[in-house]
């Protein structure tokens, strides 16, 4: 697949870098010349302008891309106006962008951006979410819905999930085993291991009852 981050502060470095490791075809723009330099062995192209209007984006072969992320959140207009050329003069058939507030994500939306994200705001919600949960590692699908992971309770150790059988009693699912930092997926035929760490999935009030055995 073919990417175009436009915008490289630091959430748009990241991306590009992390999609470039993963075997994407990336193409980096910014508008400052060091960080273009900086990015631009790790990526498949690293173009230094300021995107202006609708040729300045042809000119780079925008169409030629699967998905753009406009990351130039701190400039609100610019984002903006990028998204709405994208969308609107262009037709691009997906394009994410980088919001700074709400207000900015419902105009990034009108003008027909396909997801817009919020960093600060979900990463603060992910923080503030581990910090009062007893869970670890939360992870928040929607508002009521979460996956997230457990320390197998002592009272299911040596039993197979079949007889646990958490979605019956708690309307919750473990959806595999984490080992070290790989997620195994696992049968209904596992016996659960002394300080296991399940990952399960349900709504937050079924996990709360769960991290009460």
């Amino acid at each position: 697949m073919k990417f175009c981050v436009i915008g490289l502060g630091r959430f748009g470095f990241q991306v590009a870098t992390v999609l470039a490791e993963h075997g994407m075809e990336v193409v980096a723009i910014d508008s400052d010349e060091s960080i273009v330099s900086s990015i631009r062995d790790k990526v498949t192209q690293a173009v230094c302008m300021r995107v202006k209007d609708e040729n300045s984006l042809i000119n780079i072969g925008i169409e030629e891309m699967d998905t753009i992320i406009v990351a130039t959140g701190e400039n609100f207009a610019e984002s903006i106006l990028i998204t709405a050329l994208l969308k609107k003069r262009l037709n691009m058939p997906r394009v994410i962008a980088r919001a700074i507030n709400d207000i900015h994500k419902d105009i990034l939306k009108l003008v027909g951006a396909d997801q817009v994200i919020l960093p600060e705001k979900e990463i603060g919600i992910k923080v503030a979410d581990n910090l009062s949960s007893p869970f670890t590692d939360l992870f928040r699908l929607t508002q009521d819905f979460s996956v997230s992971q457990i320390i197998a309770p002592v009272r299911y150790v040596g039993k197979s999930l079949e007889a646990v059988n958490l979605y019956k009693n708690y309307l919750v699912t473990c959806i595999g085993i984490k080992k070290d930092e790989a997620i195994v997926p696992v049968s209904q035929d596992y016996i659960i291991q002394p300080k296991d760490r399940l990952i399960v999935a349900g709504n937050n009030d079924d996990l709360k009852r769960l991290t009460r055995l």
